[in-house]
């Protein structure tokens, strides 16, 4: 049997009895296949039927009205109308003899594990899948009613407890909907829809809103990795997985509800590939789409989730695991007069109008965080192992730096990152991101962890990563 690389089957070719072809002849075959892009199925794939898993897919909408606040800004933001779903999309998968892992994405800003720890308790009790193996990811859409306390307002309790009802109720479709696929694997990339967007300014702050014409230049990288992971059955795509590192920001139409453009390119990829796409935030604190516009953003996500899928190749599923473990960190301690010097001196030159009323909101939240200096807390930290391919689940907005840094030290070759994974904490930025400033260090609500945070984290990601590698 021939597979085509767009993994549609063909016949076998088939000669008359005592038929030998000669050199020619069959140089003249394999030519014709290699133009065609088709390949011999290896041993590996026609293997693959002892490696398949159970899948099983779903989303199901969030409802929400005009009425609700928009989390995303500095102040409480308002939408009429909405374009495309605000979802939840679950993916479980489930080995004989190696239990479900499931893998869980909202349509929402981030999601704080006072929403989350109950849900987890409620899916292992219900679906028998534990908390290690239960990652549950926030797409950061900025164009959603808000589900977390930040800036200028609080989070909708109603809608929250609509996502918390989503999500048992994806993960409740998908679980029913199990039956064995084949997975398969390619590693893209999208190199235009975001940027690191932390400019040197020439006056010697980080850029964050306003004019930006006297940008110097970038203070960090920017990840272009988009990696597949897609499982098929009978010749039609169950689930398709993708990642990427750029912030949800944007929409094709103003002043809507929207899941942006990760959104918007997963659901019209469903319309026209089949199965349900799932959207997971990579590290991508540091990142924004400062140029492309909504529309040729979902134009260029969708095509190079399809160039990825072109290339993908079957890989076996040897090992279905994961791990969570708590991670304690402490809320850092902070100059009054220094902060309010840093926001007035970028708000008053890029913010004219709003200036003071974007300091008033900082001021606030620092008060409220004012008397926590130096309070512990914990969070989670998670690896899920799907095969060869690794997942880190952090729970903040983790800069891509710090992102990279794991992907570098990481003993696996495909490890990738998911942030805003079972819990939010804030911003994540490195060191030398604290050093240069910038509104992701500003003291609020958004971000409020010591500095090194983030390295200790990749610290602790790396260990799991080592201790899964040797075991």
């Amino acid at each position: 049997m021939l597979r085509a690389n767009r993994h549609a089957r063909l016949r076998p070719a088939s000669f008359p009895q005592g038929t030998c072809l000669t050199p020619a002849g069959l140089a003249l075959v394999i030519g014709l296949a290699c133009w065609l892009g088709i390949s011999p199925v290896s041993s590996q794939e026609k293997n693959s039927s002892a490696e398949r898993v159970l899948v099983g897919a779903a989303a199901v909408a969030l409802q929400a009205d005009d009425s609700m606040v928009i989390g995303g800004g500095i102040f409480p933001g308002r939408a009429s109308g909405q374009e495309g779903e605000l979802r939840v999309v679950a993916v479980v998968l489930e080995k004989p003899g190696q239990g479900r892992l499931a893998i869980v994405s909202c349509d929402v800003l981030m999601l704080t594990r006072d929403l989350l720890d109950p849900v987890a308790e409620q899916i292992a009790r219900e679906f028998d899948i534990p908390a290690d193996r239960l990652l549950i990811h926030a797409t950061h859409t900025h164009h959603a009613p808000s589900t977390v306390t930040v800036h200028g307002y609080q989070r909708d309790e109603v809608f929250c407890r609509r996502v918390q009802e989503g999500i048992r109720s994806a993960l409740a479709k998908a679980v029913a909907q199990r039956a064995e696929a084949d997975c398969y694997f390619a590693l893209g990339q999208e190199a235009t829809v975001g940027q690191n967007s932390r400019l040197l300014l020439s006056d010697g702050t980080i850029y964050w809103i306003g004019p930006r014409e006297d940008a110097v230049r970038p203070t960090g990288p920017f990840d272009p990795d988009l990696p597949v992971l897609a499982f098929r059955r009978q010749d039609r795509w169950v689930a398709i997985l993708f990642n990427h590192s750029t912030h949800t920001i944007g929409t094709r139409k103003p002043g809507v509800r929207s899941p942006s453009f990760y959104g918007l390119a997963a659901q019209e990829l469903e319309q026209e590939l089949g199965g349900i796409v799932c959207f997971l935030e990579g590290a991508s604190g540091s990142t924004h789409n400062l140029n492309v516009p909504c529309h040729e953003a979902v134009y260029r996500i969708k095509s190079a989730v399809r160039a990825a899928l072109h290339d993908a190749r079957p890989i076996p599923i040897a090992k279905l695991r994961g791990v969570r473990q708590p991670f304690r960190f402490r809320v850092r301690h902070f100059d009054e007069v220094q902060e309010e010097q840093a926001v007035l001196r970028y708000c008053r030159r890029r913010a004219e109008k709003n200036a003071e009323a974007i300091a008033a909101v900082f001021r606030k939240q620092r008060q409220i965080l004012a008397p926590l200096q130096g309070q512990e807390r914990t969070t989670w930290l998670q690896v899920l192992q799907i095969g060869d391919i690794m997942l880190a689940g952090v729970p903040g907005e983790f800069f891509t730096k710090l992102g990279l840094d794991i992907k570098r030290r990481s003993p696996f070759r495909y490890t990738y990152i998911a942030e805003l994974a079972n819990d939010w904490i804030g911003y994540l930025p490195d060191r030398e991101a604290f050093k240069l400033g910038g509104y992701q260090t500003w003291m609020g609500l958004h971000s409020y962890t010591e500095p090194g945070t983030g390295e200790r984290i990749v610290d602790e990601i790396v260990n799991l990563l080592g201790a899964y590698h040797q075991h």
